[in-house]
């Protein structure tokens, strides 16, 4: 494997990179989890489906991956500002329920969802909520090097004096007098020396459900420290790959290289990976836009945007349809085109096995597909000319199915262990489960025919057809029992 020489798009310094791991063969992966107060949408399958694909890949290439994908469970406020009130707080207060009930329900939902997906676990998956004393350290550090101050119980990031020894906007490119311009003069803004400033530590108001006692103040801390103080707990003062969705981009992740260097002196990501996003008619899909569709809302097809349900392996193979750094625009005919394309490839997949190999392979030219598919895959994981090579290997397994082709048991092997690595450990597609309602609507129907054919051939005393019959379905599993009406079958699992 180790010719297999994997280039990344780093955010950070806008170009495609080899990947050399800091402590080879292990590698250091922290990604943006969400913010659990409702249900997961497409947007949140996006980068879950995109990391997973590193994740996968990192790990067939022999690396021994720590993922760790964080829970926003506290100090995430709406706008994702400083002011406002906290989206888990603000539900909990809606909903009567208490603030971790409505983080354990959605973090379920979440967790079903992602399986659903295909989605593999991450190897830590740490909750905001349950690291405020890392958080507190993180702000007593940055305090005591200077790069913050106190203001009526609250702790704030001096972006200005940061500015000064580093350059703050180094990832998204923004330089601090567009920053200073474009920050919107908030409420409570008077704590701050500068509009750009961000909260490290919040002083909880009265009405404030979740707080926690600090040196400064009870309440609670800013939404960005959860990440730096996590990823260093878990990855190390210096890790390999930070991932997120391209929205985190600014503010969040600005803020945590500001954070990191501010804290301990040096930048902690050595490459960060973004996600592009996910639009509806053009416009990005986001819970605080109200134009998404839930996961489950795809799984049921219950959303009036959508013309029908689409399968949990339909929503991951539309995505890697799209290079993760494009953006995919959402559509019930796209959505439609990737179903059709995902039962081509699988139907490949089961036509495999029903080749008989030839002495020799003529009239297709099957080497080279694995060498092509990790090309692809080392150009910055690009899943769409995966899936477009193995296409092309579709339609040669259709010619030799067709019998207009013919090949050899050794290629024959070759194409089923690469469409086994490609299809299934590494884009993790998986057959669907068959068991679905119209399926067996179908089954059932076809059953009936053969016993209603049956009952014809008993009328016409053709009992050799009949017993025939019955004794082919008792073979199949289907038990019959004849009435005075006619029959009734069940089929024994």
């Amino acid at each position: 494997m180790e010719n297999n020489q994997l280039f990344i798009y780093n955010t950070l310094t806008r170009k495609k990179e080899l990947f050399v791991p800091l402590h080879a063969p292990h590698v250091g992966m922290y990604v943006c989890g969400p913010t659990v107060y409702g249900d997961g949408h497409l947007g949140h399958a996006r980068p879950a489906i995109t990391f997973d694909i590193v994740f996968r890949y990192l790990t067939h290439l022999g690396y021994k991956v720590r993922y760790v994908r964080n829970i926003t469970d506290v100090g995430h406020l709406e706008h994702d500002a400083d002011d406002g009130e906290d989206k888990i707080a603000k539900k909990a207060r809606l909903e009567q329920l208490e603030p971790m009930e409505v983080v354990q329900y959605y973090l379920l939902r979440y967790h079903k969802a992602m399986e659903a997906l295909n989605v593999l676990p991450p190897s830590i998956e740490p909750h905001a909520s349950g690291h405020i004393i890392e958080q507190i350290k993180l702000v007593e550090e940055i305090l005591k090097n200077g790069y913050a101050y106190e203001s009526k119980g609250s702790v704030y990031f001096d972006v200005a004096k940061y500015n000064k020894d580093h350059h703050y906007g180094v990832l998204s490119g923004r330089n601090l007098d567009d920053v200073l311009n474009t920050t919107r003069e908030l409420d409570g803004q008077d704590e701050k020396h500068n509009p750009a400033d961000f909260a490290l530590w919040k002083c909880a108001q009265p009405e404030h459900i979740m707080r926690w006692p600090s040196p400064w103040s009870n309440g609670f801390p800013g939404w960005h420290c959860e990440c730096t103080a996590m990823g260093r707990k878990y990855l190390g003062e210096t890790f390999d790959i930070h991932g997120g969705g391209m929205d985190l981009v600014f503010p969040h992740h600005e803020c945590e290289i500001a954070q990191a260097v501010a804290s301990e002196g040096h930048q902690m990501v050595r490459y960060w990976m973004h996600n592009n996003m996910i639009t509806i008619n053009g416009q990005k899909m986001g819970k605080s836009l109200g134009n998404f569709i839930t996961l489950d809302e795809f799984f049921t097809g219950s959303n009036k945007l959508l013309t029908q349900a689409y399968s949990p392996m339909t929503i991951r193979f539309f995505i890697l349809q799209a290079h993760y750094r494009s953006t995919v625009d959402f559509s019930n005919e796209a959505l439609q085109a990737a179903e059709k394309g995902l039962e081509r490839l699988l139907e490949g997949v089961k036509n495999l096995d029903r080749i008989t190999p030839a002495k020799a392979t003529s009239g297709i030219e099957p080497k080279g597909l694995r060498e092509k598919c990790y090309e692809a895959m080392n150009d910055d994981l690009n899943t769409p000319i995966v899936i477009s090579h193995l296409f092309d290997a579709t339609r040669m397994i259709n010619t030799v199915i067709d019998k207009k082709a013919t090949t050899s048991a050794e290629d024959l092997e070759e194409l089923k262990s690469v469409f086994h690595l490609f299809v299934f450990d590494i884009l993790g597609l998986k057959a669907e489960a068959e068991n679905n309602a119209a399926r067996e609507e179908a089954y059932g129907k076809v059953v009936d025919m053969l016993l209603e054919q049956r009952m014809q051939a008993k009328a016409n005393k053709d009992w050799a057809t009949s017993d025939k019959i019955r004794d082919n379905l008792a073979a199949l599993g289907f038990e019959v029992k004849d009435t005075k009406d006619g029959f009734t079958w069940k089929l024994n699992k």
